[in-house]
Order: structure tokens, then C-alpha cells, then sequence
């Protein structure tokens, strides 16, 4: 599969409820509306319309696509979830950390959220990267 890029016309991150939509359109594409609410439940509750209504606002925003599918349309990403990933880091950095990527991982290990295992982790990619 080709890397996706946001396009070009994107600047703003997604709200919280259209980034929980394009995290279940990225786990499951191609998807239909109806995919999407049976996917969130029981954890959400959303009525049909509501979620047809932000999905063609992801759509109109660049990031998914549509194809007609009998009486209704599958949606896919248009944009990676690891694409999405990048700008936002990229855009909590320079807004957030004054560009200082070791700022943000400081924070990160004052925050005492990361276990031994996720310590571990990152070390191998450091090591990792090193090489």
C-alpha cells in the first residue's frame, strides 16, 4: 500500500469525535456507515445520522473517500492513520514544546505513565536508530 499524505489543504487536527471516527474508518475500512456505528458500540451510542453526518465531513475535509456500494457507499482513509500521526506530533511540538522534541519526552517521563515494558520499547528504538 502507497504512503498517504494529508493534503495539502488540511491544517486543523480533527475534533474528538471525527478523530473517533477515522480511528474505527482506520481499523476497519472499507467500511459503511453502518459498520462504523455497530463498531462503536457499546462503548458510544451514536444514532446513524449523526455518524453518516461526520463521516461526509471527513469526507468534504480529505480524509476519506467514498465509493458507491449498492444503495449506500463504502469509505476508506484517504489519509494514513500514521500520516495524521506525524502532523499532529509535528503540530503539538512546535505549538506545545517550543519545537524541542526533548522537551516533550521529558514531560513524557515525569508524567510516570510509561511502564518498565514501554521503557524497554523505547530504548530499542533508540538503540535501533542508532545503528
Amino acid at each position: 500500500m502507497a504512503k498517504k499524505s494529508l493534503p495539502k489543504h488540511i491544517e486543523k487536527p480533527l475534533t474528538a469525535t471525527e478523530l473517533e471516527m477515522m480511528n474505527v474508518i482506520w481499523r476497519i475500512a472499507p467500511c459503511s456507515v453502518h459498520q462504523v456505528v455497530e463498531a462503536l458500540q457499546p462503548q458510544r451510542q451514536l444514532a446513524y445520522t449523526s455518524v453518516s453526518t461526520i463521516v461526509r465531513i471527513l469526507e468534504q475535509k480529505g480524509y476519506v473517500r467514498s465509493q458507491k456500494e449498492g444503495r449506500g457507499h463504502l469509505y476508506e482513509p484517504a489519509v494514513s492513520k500514521e500520516a495524521y500521526q506525524a502532523t499532529s506530533l509535528n503540530r503539538l511540538l512546535k505549538n506545545e514544546f517550543d519545537g524541542a522534541p526533548s522537551l516533550l519526552v521529558q514531560r513524557l517521563l515525569d508524567s510516570e505513565q510509561l511502564s518498565d515494558a514501554e521503557l524497554d520499547r523505547i530504548r530499542a528504538l533508540l538503540r535501533k536508530r542508532d545503528h
